[in-house]
């Protein structure tokens, strides 16, 4: 999972920004050129690590700026889930960032829930760990069927973390509520063997309402 507040394959050092910029790089493809004329994105020189048909979606998924997405899309000759070098793709990046407009355009243009980065962490992940309700229930809401459902909330990333671990982290309680109506397991354990409520803080509501799941699951 992307960290928030660090350039994805972008810059480094720099916010990339959608400025409008006299200096263009000749080698960029007709596309670039038009969607830097007319202010949509500004490219920096460390942008040329990612792919070149897919610079104008991240940079706009990355920033929230859904207008932007919108005409990046239509002119993205290639997949609607191809990742950065992190692996993030741009659905990821949405999530990660709290943007909900654009992360309702990314599903209506049927984006993965699937896609891993190079964590192993699904867009769900990104979007419990910020504790963004609105998107979590989205993504949940555009889960094929029960199944797929019951999938994506047992996502496990390499450290073993379920969305519901990650919501648990971030004490936000809203989106454990949700996970937890939704069908998510309070046991499952991670690779180091903590379950949910043990990565919750003690003495916090997180932590009353996964410890009273647990009991719940075992009465049952």
């Amino acid at each position: 999972m992307a960290v928030p507040h660090r350039q994805n394959g972008f810059t480094e050092d720099e916010e990339v920004e959608l400025e409008w910029e006299d200096e263009g790089d000749e080698d960029d493809s007709d596309e670039e050129h038009e969607l830097l004329e007319e202010g949509w994105i500004d490219l920096g020189e460390d942008d040329l690590d990612v792919p070149r048909d897919l610079r104008a979606v991240m940079t706009a998924a990355e920033l929230g700026d859904v207008d932007a997405l919108r005409h990046a899309l239509d002119n993205l000759n290639g997949s609607i889930d191809q990742s950065a070098e992190d692996g993030d793709t741009a659905l990821h990046l949405a999530c990660l960032y709290g943007y909900m407009p654009c992360v309702q355009l990314l599903l209506e243009r049927r984006a993965s829930l699937d896609s891993k980065d190079e964590d192993g962490a699904i867009p769900l992940h990104d979007a419990c760990a910020g504790g963004f309700v609105d998107i979590v229930q989205a993504l949940l809401d555009a889960a094929e069927n029960k199944d797929h459902l019951k999938n994506l909330l047992d996502t496990a990333d390499v450290d073993g973390d379920t969305p519901l671990h990650h919501a648990a982290r971030g004490t936000h309680v809203e989106v454990v509520q949700l996970l937890l109506s939704a069908g998510a397991s309070p046991s499952l354990p991670n690779v180091l063997g903590k379950t949910p409520a043990d990565l919750a803080e003690p003495d916090t509501e997180v932590r009353r309402v996964l410890d009273s799941a647990v009991r719940a699951s075992i009465a049952s």
